[in-house]
């Protein structure tokens, strides 16, 4: 028997990464997933490794998550399909470019800002009504250790996960009386495609040092696999952590505990 058996969740960003390990678990674990990606060909993929595994159902939609008409048919979607809403994973988002605040374009942090933290806001808004009528539910957010930490060169992607921590915090107080919990999740770095595109596009042909590189800022020296933090997300979903609401979930090898110092 699965944790998840009969759940029907919503994943954003389920094309790669994260989204996709999450999905693979979720269905693996008995839930009904709708893979929600702007990019449909990775979203088809999940679902092939979904059909490949035989566990679960899973389900395409093609959507910009920025978009509140795009994400009011997501969640009807999910209902039409599946006929109810138990779990949305507000998993989508970009890195941006890597620069000074007083250098970062104008339409580089709006883009950051409307991936990273309005699509939270507009997932939680249209599926609020469905958890509701559904007794309750679970809302996951993706924020990440740098929405902890600040650095620079992280202008919008910081501010933008520290926004989706914060706004987690308010969204599990509107929903505690209506039995929606609401946690987030903030991984340090994972070798994932957004991390691929950004970091490693910067430096072609380095891909095993930048890697080397990355794990080092880490205590634990080393990277946080995308099954990984799938696993953290089966939890926060499962009735295993009923009463489990409002955190910021670090999953970061230790970078967030501070710095490692010689004896």
């Amino acid at each position: 028997m699965g944790k998840l058996d009969g759940k029907v969740a919503i994943i954003t960003g389920a094309g790669s990464g994260f989204g996709r390990a999450t999905t693979l678990l979720f269905t693996q674990e008995g839930a009904s997933v709708l893979v929600v990606d702007r990019d449909g060909e990775g979203a088809r993929a999940t679902i092939a490794e979904v059909e490949k595994n035989g566990a679960g159902s899973a389900s395409l939609f093609v959507a910009d998550v920025t978009r509140s008409a795009n994400v009011a048919a997501m969640v009807r979607a999910a209902v039409e399909r599946f006929g109810k809403l138990d779990i949305l994973y507000n998993n989508a988002g970009i890195g941006g470019t890597l620069s000074p605040a007083s250098m970062m374009d104008e339409d580089t942090w709006d883009a950051v800002l409307a991936t990273n933290l309005k699509s939270v806001f507009l997932g939680a808004k249209y599926a609020f009504p469905e958890l509701e009528k559904n007794g309750g539910g679970v809302i996951l957010n993706t924020a990440s250790v740098a929405g902890v930490v600040a650095s620079p060169g992280f202008a919008a992607y910081g501010a933008s996960k520290a926004g989706v921590i914060h706004l987690t915090k308010i969204l599990a107080l509107e929903g505690a009386a209506l039995n929606i919990r609401v946690n987030a999740i903030c991984p340090g770095w994972s070798w994932t495609p957004l991390v691929a595109r950004g970091v490693g596009a910067a430096f072609p042909g380095a891909e095993e040092q930048i890697k080397q590189m990355l794990a080092k800022t880490a205590p634990m020296n080393r990277l946080i696999e995308p099954e990984e933090v799938a696993k953290l997300a089966l939890y926060l979903a499962s009735d295993d952590a009923a009463s489990i609401t409002g955190v910021a979930h670090i999953i970061d090898g230790g970078i967030s505990a501070g710095r490692l110092q010689p004896m």
